[in-house]
């Protein structure tokens, strides 16, 4: 017997289920297409040079690698087997699709990805092998006018499907540098620090506390002291530029600051906060990260920040670039819980009898396609038990039914 079921981390979807994600991939749209965001769309695969250029973190561990094919196979060397891979995230091929396209494109890029993406992850609560991201990227605008629109684009998006509850942590990768400085770790020990820091949430302050030991020994009481200051300050932002002083560019405070600023007083379904333990795993970030979560979730259901670096690896010029991503299946996920449910457009089913000839079904297709120009129409044959038919027409968003015989249409009340 061939398996039924899909494979670990890959889901079916009922037509229920399907019209809910639907409705939320289209409120989103809409939502980002208000605020002048055109939608594209990039291969499901990509060179695997391409994704393993060390810029998307871990992510770069779990490529689902397509193995080479035909001669070149048979060629190939036992560590050179594959050459393309399924993309991992919307945000390395976006680089590629913009360097490719930029003498096509208007000088301010603003970009909708709603696409699937895959990795060989370990599936669980809102996390699969297969699933959707929801982007929204500007690239070409160096100013924090990118931030602000990014962050107040996508809490509108989730105040249209009704999140009320949002909070945005924001920070900048420069000031983590900085308190890197600040503490006196190296280079080489900063990415380290920077791991067991994101961790936080996970392990503890005790368990941090271990790892940037072990790292730098000598150093992690200061570390820790200095976030627990941070993490116990009622206006924490304040706290961290006074503490680092010196250590914090004047550039990075000011851009916190003002996008700290504008967002909070434009945002009408939740707050932005600064925090100072946000870190972002992705290797291309080199500005300003943020994390959004709603009521519902303990894990962020989205988030960015500011690649500037990106598609000058692929170009040769640095073009200043953000973004934003939706996890949309943690999004769908929380509103099934909710109970949230979205029929397809109302519609309407015609029952023939089985031993329908060929001049009455011409007669009913023929009035049926009048009625498509109206909406939605099915015809389908009946079955021995036509209330259970009928029952399941109306669970399926079908408000009128009628019975068609001897030449005329019977409503079903």
């Amino acid at each position: 017997m061939l398996p039924k079921t899909p494979t670990k981390g890959m889901r079916d979807f009922l037509p229920k289920e399907f019209a809910l994600r639907q409705h939320i991939l289209s409120t989103i749209q809409k939502t980002y297409e208000s605020f002048g965001f055109n939608r594209i769309e990039t291969p499901s695969v990509e060179n695997l040079a391409l994704l393993t250029s060390k810029q998307g973190g871990d992510n770069e561990k779990l490529i689902f690698k397509i193995l080479k094919r035909g001669e070149k196979l048979e060629n190939a060397a036992t560590d050179d087997l594959c050459d393309l891979g399924l993309r991992y995230d919307l945000t390395v091929p976006l680089a590629r699709f913009y360097a490719n396209n930029v003498g096509q494109l208007p000088s301010v890029f603003k970009a909708i990805q709603m696409d699937n993406v895959w990795r060989a992850d370990r599936p669980q609560r809102g996390r699969f092998r297969q699933f959707v991201q929801c982007d929204i990227d500007i690239i070409g605008e160096p100013s924090n006018l990118a931030e602000t629109d990014l962050i107040i684009a996508t809490t509108s998006a989730l105040a249209n499907l009704g999140f009320n509850d949002v909070t945005v942590r924001i920070s900048d990768r420069r000031l983590l540098n900085a308190l890197a400085e600040y503490c006196g770790f190296t280079e080489q020990q900063k990415p380290s620090v920077f791991i067991a820091l994101d961790k936080l949430d996970k392990i503890g302050v005790v368990g941090v506390l271990q790892e940037v030991e072990a790292i730098a020994p000598g150093k992690s009481e200061n570390f820790i002291n200095f976030i627990s200051i941070i993490t116990a300050s009622s206006n924490p932002f304040e706290a961290c530029v006074e503490q680092l002083g010196s250590y914090l560019p004047e550039e990075v405070k000011n851009n916190l600051q003002e996008i700290l600023y504008v967002t909070n007083n434009c945002i009408k379904n939740g707050k932005v906060v600064f925090d100072v333990t946000l870190v972002r795993g992705m290797g291309y970030y080199t500005g300003t990260i943020y994390e959004i979560s709603v009521e519902g979730m303990t894990s962020s259901v989205g988030g960015g920040g500011r690649y500037d670096k990106m598609i000058g690896k692929i170009t040769g010029n640095d073009v200043p670039a953000c973004g934003f991503s939706i996890g949309f299946e943690r999004i769908a996920l929380l509103m099934q819980e909710r109970g949230v449910t979205f029929q397809n457009n109302v519609g309407v089913a015609v029952l023939i009898d089985k031993k329908t000839d060929a001049k009455q079904l011409l007669d009913v297709q023929q009035a049926c396609a009048h009625l498509r120009e109206r909406g939605r129409v099915s015809v389908l044959r009946k079955i021995k038990n036509i209330a259970f038919q009928v029952k399941q027409l109306k669970e399926s968003g079908y408000a009128e039914i009628y019975e068609y015989g001897n030449g005329s249409f019977r409503k079903f009340d």
